[in-house]
């Protein structure tokens, strides 16, 4: 996935995150900090959201079933692999991949998983958390191998 495809799934889901969270377009204009008449085009799909209204959509609504469903997990780190290239760096604690992830390679304690969905890639040590998340397999191999080895 790369940020135009992020801001096409965004846009194309935010009438229905509008309408799962009970919002109307003035109060969802508002909290994204766009005017409705954008928010309208947004939702008519004559226009897509920019990615500043795509990263506040990830944060404000990271909750969201309908925005974890299209993009097969937390909306937030992914606009976060996107925006930095990727993430290296413990982080929380994960489910370890029982939803939207197939193992890809295990080794000493360390399993790297693909998602099904955003095709992103991260490394989980034995207790689930995150150490590692790009969209480049060749990196994540290699910072698999470095973690592993050290």
């Amino acid at each position: 996935m790369n940020m135009d495809q992020m801001i096409e799934i965004v846009s194309s889901k935010l009438k229905l995150i509008r309408i799962e969270h009970g919002y109307t377009q003035d109060k969802m204009a508002s909290t994204l900090g766009i005017s409705k008449k954008t928010l309208l085009q947004i939702e008519k799909q004559r226009t897509h959201a920019n990615w500043t209204t795509v990263a506040a959509v990830a944060a404000l609504f990271r909750n969201s079933e309908i925005l974890k469903t299209a993009l097969g997990g937390d909306p937030v780190e992914i606009v976060e692999i996107l925006a930095h290239q990727g993430i290296d760096r413990p982080k929380e604690q994960t489910m370890g991949g029982k939803v939207w992830w197939n193992d890809v390679k295990q080794e000493n304690g360390f399993k790297l998983q693909q998602n099904l969905i955003s095709k992103h890639y991260r490394i989980l040590d034995v207790d689930n958390h995150r150490w590692y998340s790009s969209f480049d397999v060749d990196e994540a191999y290699e910072r698999l191998d470095e973690l592993v080895h050290s």
